[in-house]
């Protein structure tokens, strides 16, 4: 090596004579030098063995004085004594050991193990007897006398001196073996003392269960009885010692369902979980459910099952007071429970302690207020008042408390940041059914007043129709168009609630009224229900000159579409001339109408097709066209739907230079014949030369040349646009430049 690194290996190739894993590990076990072992020596008469006995006590005295407190040292001493059979020197070698260490567990058992070994009986009793009045609280001493006296069928003995060991209160183990020692000899009555006195010493729950449960299977039920009264008498009625009582209470009455007493049983689980919190008695519940699920019948299934889940709402009610989903449930289980008992016919007590509980719910249910002054974190919250109010008004008829509860939910609410107009509007109706109603206008009046809203206005006003009280209605929907002219919606209930009050000429100032705002919301739907209110009357003048309005303000596609079809459809007749015509014939008869002029449709169809031209509207132009078609197959001729049919437009290619980058992209376009013979009148032949041929060559290519449409003056239909290869539109961009 050099440097401290690996020789550096200069022939790798490998050796022309291999050697296994195995052959190196025979050859270094092979070399392996023997372990020394002692000579044997073989003692030929008293002489030598005198010598060796002499030499070898004369090696263990000098390792004792030198370690006098290993006790592994006088060990070896000692049983090297007893196996040369001089038992007396054993003995002497012991007892000097115990006089190093007496507290020796070891020591004592090795010195009675050699005494049992050369059968000294006496000897090893008189040595338990020494070791357990020295160490009283070694188990395993005692555990040995115990079994040593009944080894040598000393009964007796062997109960003496278990009633020895049991003066100093022993763990559960050594009262178990005294008690499997008596049944053992069948003698059940002392073991019976024994758990008593056990009990005594030691009053656990499991004590007292496995005392039950033993004079059960010796057969003695009343005395099995007794013992569990006794525990339970013991514990009593505190809540900390009823619940560490929980085993005693579900051995007992698991042993009643044993012995076919449900009833017993039961009462033993009701009295059980009616004094521990629900919270602390998950599984002598889960015991109790599983015993109705066997034995019980339907009702006390459900109730086992109603608890469970109280038991469920309230442990996630612990983790979270304010989750108001988890009191919906829980209200509703209770309402539930009252239900089954009133359909049950429960007693008068039982049905007002289920009301107590439901009430019990609520209270704590409202108690969460919601943090804040955030809407969104009360909109859940509200409920919860709602549902109480609503369970005292139905279920209980204690109308002044659902009252008060609605006042508070009221007093609660920070109405000047937010309000719930479903809380006002559903007190008024409860004042209503109490037939109060100038509270309920109240209640409402101080509402809008407060914290004026558009559901309360509705409420407020659906309340007034319903009770016939259409004057009060309309001074309501002043004060609601008052509060919110922009209001389109309102201003069409105003109109509709006039109309069928048979006020016409109202109805159609609450229109004009209503259309003359500026700032208003959703504004053609007024105008909708303004011309439809007039068709329905058989004003077609009236309506005509409302779409004349209509369009001269905005000019819509969907406008010019919807005038132009009115034109073209009947309406009713007039109201006057129905009237009068009513007189005469059936009221079942059906209502007269007033053709439409298919003319004056085309003529708006024609006016509005130019105004969206003007506008430059292509793709509004496109819906109108195609509108304009469809009526034209209804109501025109064949050269009515082809006039149509040349208007329409096709999509094509158009180069066109970018500003920002300067190059020459292609985007499509809707190129319309019109607009086309107006701006290009001289290439506007070859264009549509160059469409016809086209077409015609498509047909011939399918074979079916007379089944395609015919070539029209104008271009082809849009749809097909998109279908026209590199050539067509070559020759328009070539017949166009770069427009």
């Amino acid at each position: 090596m050099q440097d401290g690194r690996a020789p550096r290996i200069k022939n790798r190739a490998p050796a022309a004579i291999q050697i296994t894993a195995e052959q190196l590990l025979r050859e270094a076990q092979e070399r392996q030098e023997t372990a020394f072992r002692a000579p044997k020596q073989r003692v030929e008469d008293f002489e030598e063995l005198h010598e060796y006995r002499g030499r070898k006590r004369k090696e263990f005295e000098e390792r004792i004085r030198r370690t006098r407190g290993s006790i592994k040292e006088w060990l070896q001493y000692a049983n090297w004594e007893a196996s040369q059979n001089e038992f007396a020197r054993s003995r002497s070698i012991f007892e000097r050991a115990l006089d190093v260490d007496p507290r020796s567990v070891q020591l004592w058992l090795s010195y009675t193990e050699m005494e049992l070994k050369s059968r000294n009986v006496q000897h090893a009793r008189n040595l338990y007897d020494r070791a357990v009045t020295l160490l009283p609280r070694v188990d395993q001493l005692w555990y040995k006398y115990v079994f040593l006296e009944e080894l040598l069928q000393n009964v007796p003995g062997a109960r003496q001196v278990f009633e020895r060991w049991m003066q100093w209160e022993p763990d559960d183990k050594a009262w178990q073996a005294y008690i499997k020692l008596e049944e053992r000899y069948n003698e059940l009555d002392r073991a019976s003392t024994i758990y008593e006195r056990w009990i005594a010493v030691r009053p656990e729950p499991r004590v007292w269960v496995k005392w039950g449960k033993f004079e059960e299977e010796r057969g003695k039920l009343d005395k099995a009885r007794e013992v569990f009264q006794t525990a339970l008498e013991f514990y009593g009625d505190d809540e900390e010692q009823i619940e560490k009582a929980q085993a005693v209470f579900g051995a007992f009455a698991k042993m009643e369902t044993r012995l076919k007493e449900y009833e017993r049983a039961r009462v033993i689980y009701k009295f059980d979980l009616s004094r521990i919190p629900r919270s602390k008695s998950a599984g002598l519940y889960a015991s109790y459910t599983k015993f109705e699920k066997q034995h019980g019948t339907r009702n006390t299934l459900e109730n086992t099952v109603l608890g469970k889940r109280r038991i469920q709402y309230e442990d996630e009610l612990a983790q979270d007071g304010r989750n108001y989903d988890v009191w919906f449930d829980y209200s509703r289980l209770e309402e539930g429970a009252l239900r089954d008992l009133r359909d049950e016919g429960a007693t008068p007590e039982e049905e007002e302690a289920a009301n107590a509980r439901v009430r019990e719910v609520y209270e704590r249910a409202v108690a969460q207020v919601p943090p804040g002054a955030e809407k969104r974190h009360w909109r859940r919250y509200i409920f919860l008042w709602l549902n109480y109010a609503l369970f005292e008004e139905i279920e209980t008829k204690d109308y002044a408390r659902a009252r008060q509860i609605f006042q508070t939910a009221l007093t609660l609410v920070p109405h000047k940041q937010f309000t719930f107009a479903k809380l006002w509007v559903m007190f008024a109706k409860f004042e209503v059914r109490q037939l109060d109603l100038p509270s309920a206008r109240k209640i409402l009046g101080n509402a809008i007043g407060m914290c004026p809203k558009e559901a309360l206005f509705k409420g407020y006003i659906e309340l007034e129709i319903e009770l016939r009280e259409f004057d009060r209605a309309r001074t309501l929907y002043e004060k609601y168009l008052e509060f919110d002219p922009a209001n389109s919606p309102a201003w069409i209930k105003f109109a509709e609630l006039e109309s069928q009050l048979q006020d016409f000429d109202r109805t159609r100032a609450i229109f004009e009224l209503g259309i003359s705002q500026s700032p208003l919301s959703m504004p053609e739907l007024l105008w909708k229900a303004y011309i439809d209110f007039e068709i329905e009357e058989g004003e077609r003048e009236t309506a005509r000159s409302l779409y004349e309005r209509l369009v001269a303000l905005s000019g819509h596609v969907k406008v010019w579409i919807a005038y132009a079809l009115f034109e073209a459809e009947p309406i009713p007749l007039a109201r006057a001339v129905r009237e009068d015509e009513d007189e005469d014939e059936d009221e079942e008869a059906e209502v007269k109408t007033v053709p439409g002029d298919p003319v004056l449709a085309r003529r708006v169809f024609d006016r509005g097709y130019k105004d969206l031209k003007s506008k430059g509207l292509k793709s509004e132009r496109v819906a109108l066209l195609s509108v304009w078609k469809t009526f034209e197959q209804v109501n025109g001729s064949e050269a009515d739907v082809a006039k149509v049919d040349g208007m329409m437009p096709i999509s094509t290619k158009r180069r066109h230079v970018d500003e920002e980058t300067g190059e020459t992209i292609e985007d499509w376009d809707i190129v319309f014949a019109d607009d086309e013979r107006e701006a290009n009148p001289t290439s506007f032949k070859f264009l549509q030369m160059a469409h016809a041929w086209k077409t015609s060559q498509a047909a011939q290519n399918l074979g079916a040349a007379g089944a395609g449409s015919k070539i029209l003056s104008g271009f082809a239909a849009a749809s097909t646009s998109h279908t026209r290869d590199a050539d067509s539109s070559s020759e328009v961009a070539s017949s166009h430049g770069d427009d």
